[in-house]
């Protein structure tokens, strides 16, 4: 209802195309001489009428061609002038449209790469692929296409009245005075057609979904014996589309029958009062032909142009969706000053970067979620020293994933400070931030392409010693070797040729080989078996020596060497010390140890 009511309004609205000026300036000289050859085009096809009354009255009525070599070549230049200004009109139309459409999506592209990790839970991935790909499409057509239409059919209107009048004031006054009627009349049937068509792609995106939640889900639906329920309900939708749809094409099959009835109409008044005066010797038959070429085809141009407005009146939708996205300000961002000394994320000023050796601090920080109410973490204090080894245990859903977003600079503290090496973090570059930290995600994703260029996203001049040196690290270079291709096999999208303990090697060897200051694991051994986990255990031992380390574990058995451990519930630290100190607690952490390992938690007691 919200999303219907928004788009009434739009109609009470200013367009929305000044927010895109920017993206389309650099284009508006080829868009005014579109505009141009465009004018040109409806007034050559407004002439055609006037030479088929030519022939009429001087070849046909005089039965002579004394003429009829010079109205050849005028023809044949007219057609060629017409063949050159649409190939030009289209040409530049499609430049137009094309250029539009990359530079606004290179520009949402782009900035979404300056977003916050905030912006992307709020939205999901859907949302964000229709503002780049499908808004950017119709936005880039708008400024080539529809401008177009609205173009030609508004300059064909005005040339056709003005040519009638200057046959036939009379009579051109008389086809005239049908225009507005039928303009009330097709705008009501246009706007009834507009609220109908939008209705019909909601219920297709719901029978969409139910679609795909009928076969992605196909295993719980049998097992929950909901099979009718499904149905019905999918059915339901498809009813209801159905009779959405019929009454859409009842109103568009009306709009077609108006459209041909009032040109019919307006064909009978020409033809009565034209033939008329054309009796009379008033109008010879030639202009009389002209007219009622004129009057039959006027009607279709007011009708595409109030489609063209109503179609630019729903792109306005489009419009807001992108510039709110590309005006959407990150809830984490460097200052003018360090943009000024280290550069931004697509121009760093990587010699002004100092290094990272990883000593880390939280000093009195506060910190809540950008769309939460309470606060995540309450004056937390701790002390990170280069080296040491963070592991930061709890069930799911408690919050672990807050600390290593705030070392990581994902989010920025609400109150407090995190300093790394001494100084805040908001005083240094994110991107030299984020170029010392080596993070492994729970759910490993690997780019499209090979894996050598996977690997390399870590570190882009890595030599092929260098890769497989990393691989043989996690214990992943058997993982490699089995692939036809070895390094330059692909991986697929998402690295879906490969399975999941399998990427998440690969993703450790990438965050190793970036040989990264701090390095986060999160919970990055939970996708790898028992045997591959005690390798890769063996592996992280060595490679975390000399740098700091945040751990978030769901096995406990993997942290128990950890310099401190951070024990977390609610979104708070409840518990923290070593594995011993906090075993001999018998607290929080004990419970979650002895509840995975109550043999070990015997024999420790």
């Amino acid at each position: 209802m919200e999303e219907q009511e928004e788009y009434k309004n739009l109609h009470l609205r200013l367009f929305g195309i000044p927010k895109i000026i920017p993206y389309v300036r650099p284009y508006l000289k080829k868009i005014v001489w579109m505009v141009i050859f465009g004018v040109v085009a409806s007034l050559i096809d407004s002439i055609y009428p006037l030479l088929n009354s030519y022939i009429l009255n001087h070849y046909v009525v005089r039965q002579t061609l004394d003429t009829l070599p010079w109205f050849l070549l005028t023809d044949l230049l007219i057609v060629a002038v017409q063949s050159a200004d649409n190939f030009v009109t289209t040409y530049w139309c499609g430049q137009v449209e094309m250029s539009v459409d990359r530079d606004l999506r290179n520009a949402a592209f782009n900035h979404l790469q300056t977003l916050s990790f905030s912006y992307f839970s709020r939205n999901n991935v859907g949302y964000i692929h229709a503002r780049v790909m499908s808004d950017t499409g119709k936005i880039g057509e708008m400024m080539a296409w529809r401008i177009m239409d609205l173009v030609w059919n508004s300059s064909y209107i005005i040339f056709v009245l003005v040519m009638m009048f200057l046959l036939n004031a009379k009579l051109a006054a008389a086809v005239a005075l049908l225009l507005p009627a039928a303009v009330l009349l097709i705008v009501w049937f246009q706007k009834h057609l507009i609220t109908l068509n939008r209705k019909i792609r909601e219920i297709n995106s719901r029978i969409t979904g139910e679609f795909n939640e009928g076969i992605t889900g196909a295993a719980s639906i049998k097992s929950l014996v909901v099979e009718d329920k499904i149905n019905r309900d999918f059915q339901e939708e498809t009813k209801t589309m159905k009779s959405t749809s019929i009454r859409a094409t009842h109103y568009s099959a009306l709009l077609t029958s108006l459209v041909t009835m009032f040109s019919m109409i307006a064909l009978a008044i020409v033809l009565w009062r034209g033939g008329i005066l054309t009796m009379g010797g008033v109008l010879l038959v030639g202009t009389l032909s002209a007219f009622m070429s004129y009057a039959i085809g006027m009607i279709d141009p007011i009708t595409n142009i109030i489609n063209t407005i109503s179609a630019l009146i729903a792109i306005q939708v489009n419009i807001e969706r992108l510039t709110n996205l590309l005006e959407t300000q990150s809830d984490v961002s460097d200052t003018p000053e360090v943009i000024e000394k280290y550069g931004d994320t697509f121009h760093p000023k990587r010699q002004n970067f100092e290094p990272l050796y990883g000593d880390v601090e939280f000093r009195d920080v506060s910190f809540r979620y950008p769309d939460g109410q309470e606060m995540v973490l309450s004056h937390f204090n701790l002390k990170v020293p280069q080296g040491t080894n963070v592991a930061i245990v709890g069930e799911t859903g408690a919050g672990k994933s807050t600390l290593v977003n705030l070392v990581c600079r994902f989010y920025e503290p609400t109150e407090g400070q995190v300093l790394i090496d001494g100084r805040d973090v908001r005083e240094r570059s994110q991107l030299w931030l984020h170029s010392n930290i080596g993070y492994v995600l729970q759910t490993p994703h690997l780019f499209s392409g090979t894996v050598r260029e996977n690997l390399r996203y870590g570190k882009p001049d890595a030599t092929d010693e260098e890769i497989m040196e990393a691989l043989r690290l996690v214990s992943a270079e058997d993982v490699v070797r089995r692939m036809e291709n070895g390094l330059d096999s692909e991986v697929g999208e998402g690295g879906d040729m490969l399975s999941t303990g399998e990427k998440q090697l690969l993703s450790f060897a990438r965050a190793i080989l970036a040989d990264p200051r701090i390095l986060v694991l999160d919970e990055a051994t939970a996708s790898i078996d028992t045997v591959t986990e005690k390798k890769i255990q063996n592996a992280i031992a060595a490679v975390i020596k000399g740098r700091t380390s945040f751990v978030i574990a769901h096995r406990l058995s993997t942290i128990v060497d950890a310099d401190v451990i951070l024990v977390v519930h609610d979104g708070r630290i409840i518990e923290r010390g070593t594995h011993r100190e906090l075993m001999m607690k018998k607290g929080y952490y004990y419970n979650l140890y002895t509840r995975q390992y109550e043999d070990l938690a015997v024999d420790m007691a």
